[in-house]
């Protein structure tokens, strides 16, 4: 794309709208993209970011509509609905749907929103869509939250006003304050006591005969890992698995369980990966990858837990 890299070499674009660029005509082959880049050169320096990927994708729609169509399928395939943590404890559901159920959703939230603030109510129209959005998924008014959230606290945090941070799983950490406010202000809360161990702070263990970790015994492994537990994956945990796998005589207990998203889960199956408890104190999973290299795991510490000491023992390095 001669044109677009020159715009971008002169200064006359940003790398953003180069990228935008770029992005919008991935797929298609050399020669259409040179003719995307023939036709968009004119309107480089004086259209907007938008409008500029929005003519970007035009030109490849109409230069080869049918990768659009199997782009569309196959994003039609990708939809879902995530949970993104936010700043000030604030959080971002997101739905990705096809445009047209979108625009359904967005239009219909807007729509009510603009009605009530018609008729008077004092929120503006963004606190009405989003309490809107809310109430019409759970059934349940923003004030009344009625599922559970599975909040983790101290005692102390909960009933003595420490500022021992709280965790919410799905979220993350959240200041005690917020935390004690949620259970306060719950139309029901059930409290559900988890033991540590002195010293380790391990989550007590949990023994079972079954070979999958269901029940209590699933729940928790996911309070105590909170996240995906192979090194630098931040996933939402979505299977509960052994470390040691049953065909090595590994049992299924909280001791030899770990939380992992579900690519992770399935990757540690293929040929030359491994994994390894290496000591059921503090819970370590020792990974070794198909390169042969070794990685620990451990879990978070648990709401409650004194802060980690630094070590007077010399290292072996």
């Amino acid at each position: 794309m001669p044109e677009t890299h020159d715009a971008l070499t002169h200064g006359r674009i940003s790398e953003w709208r180069a990228t935008l660029i770029v992005r919008e005509t991935a797929p298609l082959t050399r020669e259409h993209r040179l003719q995307v880049d023939a036709e968009l050169a004119p309107q480089l320096d004086s259209a907007g970011d938008r409008r500029v990927a929005d003519l970007a994708r035009k030109i490849a729609y109409r230069l080869d509509p049918g990768a659009a169509m199997r782009r569309n399928q196959k994003a039609e395939n990708d939809r879902r609905v995530t949970i993104r943590p936010a700043p000030d404890t604030m959080s971002n559901v997101t739905g990705l749907l096809p445009v047209v159920q979108g625009v359904a959703v967005y239009a219909a939230l807007r729509k009510h929103a603009k009605t009530l603030r018609a008729e008077g109510d004092p929120r503006t129209i963004s606190q009405i869509m989003a309490d809107t959005f809310y109430t019409r998924l759970t059934g349940q008014e923003a004030s009344a939250v009625g599922v559970e959230v599975q909040l983790v606290m101290s005692e102390r945090t909960l009933l003595r006003g420490d500022n021992e941070p709280g965790y919410a799983p799905g979220y993350g950490t959240i200041p005690a304050s917020l935390a004690r406010r949620i259970v306060r202000e719950s139309h029901k809360t059930w409290l559900r006591r988890l033991y540590t161990a002195p010293g380790s702070g391990e989550l007590v263990a949990m023994d079972s005969r079954r070979r999958t970790f269901r029940g209590k015994l699933r729940d928790l492994t996911v309070l105590r890992d909170q996240t995906c537990r192979t090194p630098w994956c931040d996933a939402p945990i979505a299977h509960v698995d052994h470390a040691r796998s049953t065909r090595m005589g590994g049992r299924t207990t909280a001791a030899n369980g770990q939380g992992l998203c579900e690519a992770c889960n399935y990757t540690k199956e293929a040929p030359g990966w491994r994994a390894d408890l290496v000591t059921t104190a503090g819970h370590t999973v020792e990974i070794t990858t198909p390169t042969g290299h070794r990685y620990r795991s451990t879990p978070p510490r648990q709401a409650g837990d004194p802060p980690a000491l630094p070590s007077n023992t010399d290292s072996d390095d």
